[in-house]
């Protein structure tokens, strides 16, 4: 997979597909690229699929970012190292936030904007907060136990742990801490992108209401509630995920 340099960071991505217009996928904190893999396979024959590794997180060298906006403005470095002039930005949680704070900074780089298990503020709990930092390995396991629906696979808790941990304590931490200080609620009423909003029904860290929030305040958003589902729903129903994405994006003349 490629890598290219963004303000003097050596970017880490995965790329599928050859024609139709262009998407990047967001992961979500202390994440990295590969809980997308599932929908870079499905849409790579409708469209052009990114899925980066922010800095910090994954293959991606050097530091990760202190705020969503710092993360932001990295991610449309990343856009013009590849000469994107404008893209569908797609992001689940704190990746969600980011594309939210792209379209509302830069709304000139974006065509579309798919909002997955986020919300317009990301509170995050003090006890996970003082537990990232104080009992790391614990804190990113109770974490990755809550991203998911009671009856989903033990495997998909233990591969976002894993990467939770791979990611390690500072970078993770200061995700954390930056969704937590995130607050768009006055200003998503802004946002002017066509945009799908996809929640887990049974999702704990950012449930429906949240969802709903967004979808009232979004001039024509879509909103879909997917059954069975928690944080990652991409994850734990890929192929209803990968439905709605694939519906929503052939409803508009930019594919």
């Amino acid at each position: 997979m490629p890598t290219i340099q963004v303000a003097e960071q050596e970017i880490y991505y995965a790329a599928r597909g050859s024609y139709g217009a262009p998407f990047v996928l967001i992961h979500g904190a202390g994440d990295n690229h590969l809980c997308w893999n599932g929908q870079l396979a499905a849409l790579a024959h409708v469209a052009r699929g990114y899925a980066l590794d922010l800095p910090g997180h994954g293959r991606s060298r050097g530091a990760g970012r202190k705020t969503i906006l710092d993360y932001a403005l990295a991610t449309r470095e990343f856009l013009d190292a590849l000469q994107i002039e404008r893209a569908v930005i797609l992001g689940v949680s704190m990746g969600g936030a980011i594309a939210q704070t792209m379209a509302l900074e830069f709304p000139e780089r974006i065509l579309g904007l798919g909002l997955i298990g986020t919300g317009a503020k990301l509170s995050v709990a003090p006890a996970f907060l003082r537990g990232l930092e104080d009992d790391f390995e614990n804190t990113a396991r109770e974490l990755a136990q809550n991203y998911f629906f009671a009856a989903a696979p033990l495997e998909l808790s233990a591969k976002s742990a894993a990467s939770l941990l791979a990611t390690g304590a500072v970078v993770t931490r200061a995700d954390f801490a930056a969704c937590d200080a995130f607050d768009a609620r006055a200003r998503v009423g802004e946002i002017r992108a066509p945009t799908l909003i996809v929640c887990g029904a049974q999702d704990r860290l950012t449930p429906p209401r949240y969802a709903e929030f967004l979808a009232q305040r979004i001039a024509g958003a879509e909103l879909r509630l997917i059954e069975n589902a928690g944080h990652l729903a991409m994850l734990e129903q890929a192929d209803e995920f990968n439905r709605i994405l694939k519906a929503w994006l052939a409803r508009h003349e930019w594919v």
